[in-house]
C-alpha cells in the first residue's frame, strides 16, 4: 500500500467512525492500528506530501494534537 493510496482513503472517510474503521479491515485488509500507524508514516513521507499535501497536512496535525493533550495529561 503506498502513501498515496492510504492518504486518499484517509480523505475519503474522514474521521474515526465504526464505518470507517470497518472499511479499513474489508477494504485495506489490516487492522485499524496498523492503519493509523501506516498513515502517519505516510503523511510524513516525501511521496505521501507530495501525493496529497493537504491530507497529509491534516492528518500531521491530527497527531501532533493527539500529543501535546497526552503530554499535558502526563504532567499534570
Amino acid at each position: 500500500m503506498t502513501p498515496a493510496q492510504l492518504l486518499a482513503f484517509e480523505r475519503q472517510h474522514p474521521g474515526a467512525t465504526p464505518t470507517k474503521h470497518a472499511r479499513i479491515r474489508h477494504e485495506l485488509g489490516i487492522s485499524e492500528i496498523r492503519y493509523y500507524v501506516l498513515l502517519e508514516r505516510a503523511a510524513t513521507s516525501i511521496d505521501g506530501i507530495e501525493a496529497d499535501p493537504i491530507t497529509a497536512r491534516m492528518v500531521r496535525e491530527r497527531v501532533e494534537a493527539r500529543a501535546a493533550i497526552r503530554a499535558r495529561r502526563t504532567a499534570a
